[in-house]
């Protein structure tokens, strides 16, 4: 299985957790400091034991030698493999190690989550003899960001300032002692999140300076160029569309330019993107459109094809109708015919609704020509 979740959520304990449960022998590797070899030892090792667990933290940093390596084992059963990672496993973990494994979402903790872990932690203090009061929790909240790790670090940090046996937390003191790292910018934390939600939302709001600042946090903050990169790639489809198909290949080929020079140079081609995608007009109707296409379809469930739009390569299939009453679109004037691509259920919804701008005005006439009134274009 791969875990997926933000720090602090519990990847590791539960990797425990199901080791200790099985009573399985349990190897743990971080993909930071390891390599094939380390894995090939780990595997050569389980072979001499019964059902052993192989756990990789932050998996998504083994490149795709390092994941293959491991495929056989997991293949053969040598190994249980859990991984952990925090970033989207589809992108980052290779597809045939993917499809061996179940993937499990877990998300941050939620208030109350954190508010035992709270009072956990001061129980804990108490059975040391200290007496810790919490009368007010959110700075503590906010600073976690939801990742117990975190709460636990900065409730530490309070504690340990203070060394009187009865210690009374409120925000002021919380802020008071933590203050100077909500300034630090966190790849794995609250921060990394708020910055790239800064960021995405600048371009989104046609503003290149917010942008461009916003990347410049991130780039000094030594986050990883692919993921900025790779949002980026996102948000030309997702914002911009087919007011601006450009966006969508520049996007594309800072991608790929990221991806081969790397720090320090590649940070000119992020914010030569950047800048772009934020001077460019926008419009999220395609996003929109497959939505509306995907809520329709959760309503009306799997519709049957129209007979006349099916594919039919054998005789029985054309006997029975299949492609009976196709029109060819290029042997009709302006390669276009009028006929149903819809189930019957649907006939006559319209899920794309042109955007705001030049290019999809054009669009919309042109739609409004083919289609008169059907679709109300």
């Amino acid at each position: 299985m791969i875990l997926w979740g933000p720090p602090g959520t519990g990847k590791t304990t539960l990797a425990s957790i199901i080791s200790h449960t099985l009573q399985r022998p349990f190897h743990t590797l971080s993909a930071i400091n390891s390599g094939v070899r380390e894995v090939r030892e780990v595997i050569d090792k389980s072979k001499e034991e019964e059902g052993a667990i192989l756990f990789i933290d932050e998996i998504h940093r083994f490149n795709k030698s390092q994941q293959d390596s491991l495929l056989g084992a997991v293949e053969r059963g040598t190994i249980t493999l859990i991984g952990a990672t925090t970033e989207n496993p589809s992108f980052e973990v290779i597809s045939a190690l993917i499809s061996r494994c179940q993937v499990y979402k877990l998300t941050e903790l939620g208030k109350e989550e954190l508010e035992q872990l709270i009072k956990r932690a001061s129980a804990y203090y108490a059975s040391q003899g200290r007496e810790i009061e919490v009368v007010e929790d959110e700075a503590l909240l906010r600073i976690s960001g939801g990742d117990a790790r975190k709460l636990l670090n900065a409730f530490e940090l309070v504690v340990n300032r203070d060394k009187s046996q009865k210690l009374v937390i409120d925000n002021r003191k919380v802020i008071d002692v933590i203050q100077q790292n909500l300034a630090l910018y966190d790849r794995q934390g609250e921060m990394h999140y708020d910055i790239i939600s800064a960021f995405i939302k600048s371009m989104r709001g046609s503003d290149p300076n917010g942008a461009v600042y916003w990347l410049a946090r991130m780039i000094e903050g030594g986050e990883d160029p692919v993921f900025i990169a790779r949002r980026m790639l996102i948000f030309a489809s997702e914002d911009i569309s087919n007011a601006n198909p450009n966006a969508l290949l520049l996007a594309n080929a800072c991608f790929e330019a990221v991806t081969k020079i790397g720090y320090p140079e590649c940070r000119i081609t992020l914010s030569q993107c950047a800048i772009y995608l934020a001077n460019s007009v926008k419009s999220n109707s395609t996003y929109v459109a497959l939505q509306n296409a995907q809520q329709a379809i959760k309503h009306t469930g799997d519709l049957p094809v129209p007979l006349h739009i099916r594919n039919a390569p054998t005789k029985l299939m054309k006997d029975l109708g299949y492609g009976d009453g196709y029109k060819y679109a290029h042997d009709y004037a302006g390669n276009f015919a009028e006929q149903e691509y819809l189930p019957d259920v649907l006939r006559g919804s319209k899920f794309y609704d042109p955007g705001n701008n030049p290019r999809e005005e054009e669009t919309r006439k042109l739609l409004k020509w083919r289609w008169k009134d059907k679709y109300g274009y």
